[in-house]
């Protein structure tokens, strides 16, 4: 998992930034399910989840789960503050700053495609406590 967490972000450092329309975008499908995660609400969390995703967790309340146990941080905490973010061929990714209930530093990293009805999706979060080597 750290090898291909190591992959994306040495890509995705080679990528340009991404343009002010890919990152407002991108915020938005992340912060969206963030406050899906914060209402408990599994189909609307679910919806920014990209198909690759929903192959590996066929049913929201399975996805939900999955985000409870291993992502706690994104799930709930005290502040999530948008980062860098970086764009490459429909792909973008975004940092973003998280702080957990418990007063603990972490940093994700989100991956989004852009889908053939050209929506973005989230394909990935990876999350690491700040400070951490990858």
């Amino acid at each position: 998992m750290r090898a291909i967490v190591l992959l994306l972000v040495f890509l995705f450092g080679l990528a340009a930034p991404a343009s002010a329309d890919d990152v407002s975008a991108a915020q938005s499908v992340i912060r969206a399910q963030e406050q899906a995660f914060g209402r408990d609400d599994a189909a609307a969390a679910y919806s920014h989840a990209a198909p690759e995703i929903k192959q590996l967790f066929p049913q929201a309340d399975m996805f939900m789960q999955m985000v409870r146990q291993g992502y706690a941080p994104v799930y709930r905490h005290k502040s999530f503050e948008f980062g860098e973010a970086r764009a490459a061929g429909g792909r973008i990714a975004q940092r973003v700053h998280i702080v957990d209930d418990n007063g603990e530093a972490w940093e994700a990293m989100y991956t989004l495609e852009q889908q053939p009805d050209g929506r973005l999706k989230i394909t990935g979060c990876s999350l690491l406590k700040a400070g951490q080597a990858v």
